[in-house]
């Protein structure tokens, strides 16, 4: 898990982004603060995206706010007492490498002009990107066996 920063009406925002540990994403959330509030409703979704078990280990950044919210959602019991939260911005490296494709294809529209415009379009972004990633998969996933991934 990691966030990365996206401008909106000429103030940054933060992307927040889940990438398991074969490289697929799991969700995606574009939030206008990075504080506790924003990771833990990032957290919730990302914990109830099908197709995606509860996981063993995560891996994060130095953000403050997650070693938090993860504690947090462990009591709650959304998260499995043994879940890990390992603190090392070397282990985040699949996730980095996965913000380059979303950066570049934001750097190019040259910004955006509404927080509600940003999302949807993100939001295509991902999906292109993850089509990208797996196309056979994403077929699947989608009930299109059989479908060429390219016609998608």
């Amino acid at each position: 898990m990691d966030e990365t920063y996206i401008r909106v009406k000429g103030k940054w925002t933060y992307l927040y982004r889940a990438v398991d540990s074969a490289g697929a994403t799991i969700d995606f959330l574009l939030a206008v603060r990075r504080d506790a509030a924003a990771a833990k409703r990032f957290f919730q979704n990302a914990l109830h995206a099908p197709g995606h078990p509860r996981p063993r280990v995560i891996n994060v950044d130095g953000n403050p706010s997650y070693p938090k919210v993860v504690a947090e959602l462990k009591q709650e019991g959304k998260l499995g007492r043994r879940c890990r939260c390992r603190t090392c911005p070397y282990l985040n490296n699949i996730v980095e490498q996965d913000h380059r494709a979303i950066k570049r294809r934001v750097n190019a529209s040259q910004g955006f002009r509404s927080f509600h415009g940003a999302r949807r379009t993100i939001q295509g972004y991902e999906v292109v990107h993850m089509i990208r990633k797996r196309p056979g998969e994403m077929a699947a996933q989608k009930g299109c066996a059989g479908v060429d991934p390219i016609s998608l």
